[in-house]
């Protein structure tokens, strides 16, 4: 089993970096360090969309255990000897509620949210459950 990023946001992600040039032109007003700072954010933004090209699955499972996306693109294999517990987590911040997979592996906390999965946290969280007790 494997979840992957949403297909859409490398997309949106690079439409936001095009944006950049065209927001520091209005804003930048012939400032050298506004149009840096726009050319920064359009490089960061860029990067963080090619990371979802390269690396788009972020989740994958199988009797042995999970593997994880650490770093940029790093893989990363969990047995599931090392894996405490696997949990959602709901958060509600000025009226928006935003779910969490939590996988708590000892030394290491993974966090994936339903863009990194696209899927609901939940059904992710039951079908590791399954796949664990298979195991």
């Amino acid at each position: 089993m494997q979840w992957r990023v949403r297909p859409v946001l490398p997309f949106a992600k690079l439409i936001v970096a095009l944006t950049m040039p065209a927001l520091a032109l209005i804003f930048a007003e012939g400032e050298w360090s506004r149009w840096a700072l726009a050319l920064l954010a359009m490089a960061a933004i860029v990067v963080w969309a090619a990371r979802d090209v390269l690396v788009p699955v972020r989740l994958a499972a199988d009797p042995a255990g999970i593997t994880v996306v650490t770093g940029f693109a790093r893989r990363k294999q969990v047995p599931w000897s090392q894996i405490e517990r696997v949990r959602v987590e709901s958060t509600a911040r000025r009226g928006l509620r935003s779910d969490f997979l939590e996988i708590d592996a000892g030394d290491a906390l993974y966090l994936f949210t339903t863009n990194d999965l696209s899927a609901d946290p939940e059904s992710v969280a039951s079908s590791l459950a399954g796949l664990r007790a298979v195991s």
